[in-house]
C-alpha cells in the first residue's frame, strides 16, 4: 500500500494569492482524490517567522513545492508524481 500524500497551504487571511491559491489547490487536490490542509501562519510563530514574505507557500510530503503563484499545471504534475503507485 502507497503512502498517503500530504499536501499543505501556508496562508493567512486578506492575501489575495492565499484565496487563489486556495481554488487552485482545492480544485488539482480534488483530481487525484487528495486532500489538503490550509494553515493560517499568523497563528503558528515558527511559520510565520519563516514564511511571511513567500505565502501562499505549497508543501507536499513536506518539502516546499511553489510559493506565492501556484501554478495548476505544475501543481498537477507534482500531484501526479506524488500519488504514481499509491
Amino acid at each position: 500500500m502507497g503512502h498517503t500524500v500530504e499536501v499543505e497551504l501556508l496562508t493567512k487571511q486578506g492575501c489575495h494569492l492565499c484565496e487563489e491559491a486556495v481554488a487552485v489547490t482545492r480544485e488539482a487536490c480534488a483530481e487525484f482524490s487528495v486532500t489538503f490542509i490550509e494553515h493560517d501562519i499568523t497563528e503558528d510563530a515558527t511559520l510565520l517567522a519563516s514564511f511571511a514574505e513567500e505565502i501562499p507557500v505549497l508543501r507536499i510530503d513536506g518539502r516546499v513545492r511553489d510559493f506565492w503563484r501556484i501554478d495548476p499545471q505544475r501543481l498537477r504534475r507534482l500531484l501526479r508524481e506524488a500519488t504514481a503507485g499509491s
